[in-house]
């Protein structure tokens, strides 16, 4: 006689669960649970965000760990969910069953250092609106060290397209609109520009300022201003109205070149500036750096 699925009181039979296992399996029939943890799923079946802000993933070696282990799953959406919300992606998404929406970089270094499979979440929750999803990878992107300002930008004026305003998108991310406005002036600025301004070559307020000229003219402007410069060495003349503003320049850029070296280690940078500053100065710094 067959083995019946149940047992007394309605419950299932563990063994019916284990011969059933595969596509039969109800534990895996249906829709995914909201906040399931799913280990180890093959890299076939996940794509990366088509809607990623961040233009490139840089250097991967920081990761290549991953191969061997992974300390942070990935947060993915169902690709039915997402092609809800933007049907004209079902090209980039193929076959595959899930959408990597915060884990981006961790996907590439699994196809990159050989992990056949990673661990990841699910969280159709955050696909309620396109502007959900937005936020949701624009958030976890601008709190990374090696995120640029570039990409930055590039972020932000995603989600002020996908709200209608930049007063929307400024309380979405908890920022003033003037500071919307000056990432997005960002974006005006020719791509030998950009490349400079990530690189750190280019300070953030001097790109504002070169924003704001004809494109065809920008480049040919930061060149008279770098030929202006000062260079090391020059004494004995005497100063000229606009010097002071030009040295200021020039110590401007050299800190930013330091402080690129230093963009991946944090602590590095903090003891840096501890050092070089006095602890009013330090808290002065830091209601800047809020206002930036």
């Amino acid at each position: 006689m067959a083995t019946s699925q149940k047992s007394r009181g309605g419950r299932v039979d563990f063994t019916s669960l284990v011969s059933s296992v595969g596509d039969r399996s109800p534990v895996d029939a249906g829709t995914p649970v909201d906040g399931q943890f799913r280990p180890d799923v093959p890299i076939a079946e996940l794509v990366a965000n088509p809607r990623n802000p961040r233009s490139s993933l840089g250097s991967l070696d920081d990761l290549s760990s991953i191969a061997e282990r992974q300390l942070q799953p990935g947060t993915v959406i169902t690709s039915a969910r997402w092609l809800e919300l933007w049907p004209e992606d079902s090209e980039a998404i193929g076959s595959a069953r899930w959408v990597v929406v915060n884990g981006c970089r961790r996907l590439a270094a699994s196809e990159k250092f050989g992990r056949k499979g990673l661990d990841v979440v699910v969280r159709d929750s955050l696909a309620t609106s396109k502007e959900s999803v937005l936020w949701a990878s624009i958030v976890e992107n601008l709190d990374r060290r090696d995120f640029d300002v570039v990409e930055e930008a590039e972020a932000v004026n995603l989600l002020v397209t996908e709200l209608g305003s930049a007063s929307r998108a400024a309380v979405k991310l908890g920022k003033s609109e003037g500071w919307i406005s000056q990432r997005r002036a960002l974006l005006k600025l020719e791509p030998e520009l950009r490349e400079k301004l990530r690189s750190g070559d280019l300070a953030i307020r001097d790109a504002r300022e070169l924003a704001q000229i004809p494109s065809v003219e920008q480049v040919a402007a930061w060149s008279s201003r770098q030929e202006k410069q000062p260079g090391p060495g020059i004494k004995g003349k005497r100063p000229r109205p606009g010097d002071s503003d030009r040295q200021n320049g020039s110590r401007t850029t050299s800190a930013i070149r330091a402080l690129t070296k230093l963009k991946s280690n944090p602590q590095a940078v903090a003891t840096a500036i501890r050092e070089a500053l006095s602890e009013d100065d330090v808290q002065k710094l830091v209601r800047m750096l809020q206002d930036v």
